[in-house]
């Protein structure tokens, strides 16, 4: 299997580096760091939303557009002369190696609890051995991460050095989350734009703290939301197109009566 692997890989490698070659690719060839990066992101959530999905076949594809894109800029980087893709593997693997010594060395760990503690103590200290690093144990989060998602990771990395609420008593968090909704109430009669703005992230965060402590992933959770709207919504749009009758015409109460009747049927993949 490692030997097949290996060969399937390296004709990738391979296959990249013609494309980026003279008289290869002129779509390729002009590609940058830069202007990949819309594209790495797009991939990514394409992979997401097909694990969503559970379709294997798409998880699959998806697999290999998001392991296209690493290939893509590492092929980029050796152009440039600043690493490998081969560089790229075996930084990986020592990182892996490295940051599971319950696997690789002697130290033991008999919880995931454990295994994260030690994986965030382990990477303290390799920033520490970098000159000219941020060591905050929020500098692996990236700037460019998702809000919600970000906000549960940041909390996540405090928590684990004990800045965190008190665990198994959630009446505290969820006091936090009614200050901060009073707070938004009092900004919104305000009417200061920026005010409410202020307060309206003071809540989500606060909810993603309670959700985090819930044991609740509030990235999942909302993508749940949305997809669970989305179905009840199509399924209005559907008893509109079947009584002939344009949206404009419906009251609000008639909307919401097809909305109700939406939400009694149990939602099926559109």
């Amino acid at each position: 299997m490692n030997e097949n692997c290996g060969s399937a890989f390296g004709e990738l490698v391979s296959v990249m580096s013609r494309l980026r070659a003279p008289g290869g690719c002129p779509w390729d060839r002009e590609q940058t760091f830069e202007s990949l990066r819309a594209y790495i992101v797009e991939e990514a959530y394409e992979l997401v939303d097909a694990v969503t999905k559970g379709d294997s076949a798409d998880i699959r594809e998806e697999c290999g557009d998001v392991l296209l894109q690493v290939v893509f800029v590492a092929q980029i980087a050796s152009e440039m002369g600043l690493f490998s893709v081969e560089d790229v593997i075996r930084g990986l693997v020592d990182k892996l190696v490295r940051r599971h010594p319950h696997v690789f060395g002697d130290v033991h760990a008999d919880s995931s609890g454990e295994v994260l503690r030690n994986w965030e103590q382990i990477k303290t200290e390799e920033k520490e051995n970098k000159k000219k690093k941020d060591t905050s144990l929020l500098a692996g989060v990236p700037e460019g991460m998702p809000p919600l998602a970000k906000a549960y990771r940041i909390q996540g990395k405090a928590a684990h050095v004990g800045f965190d609420w008190p665990k198994g008593d959630l009446s505290p968090l969820y006091g936090k989350v009614e200050e901060e909704m009073n707070e938004l109430r009092e900004a919104a009669e305000d009417g200061a734009p920026e005010k409410i703005e202020d307060e309206m992230g003071d809540l989500l965060f606060a909810a993603v703290n309670l959700a985090r402590h819930l044991g609740v992933n509030p990235d999942s959770a909302l993508g749940r939301a949305n997809r669970k709207f989305a179905g009840r919504f199509r399924r209005v749009e559907r008893y509109v197109a079947e009584e002939a009758r344009p949206w404009s015409e419906y009251t609000l109460e008639e909307l919401d009566r097809l909305w109700e009747k939406a939400k009694s049927s149990p939602l099926t993949a559109d």
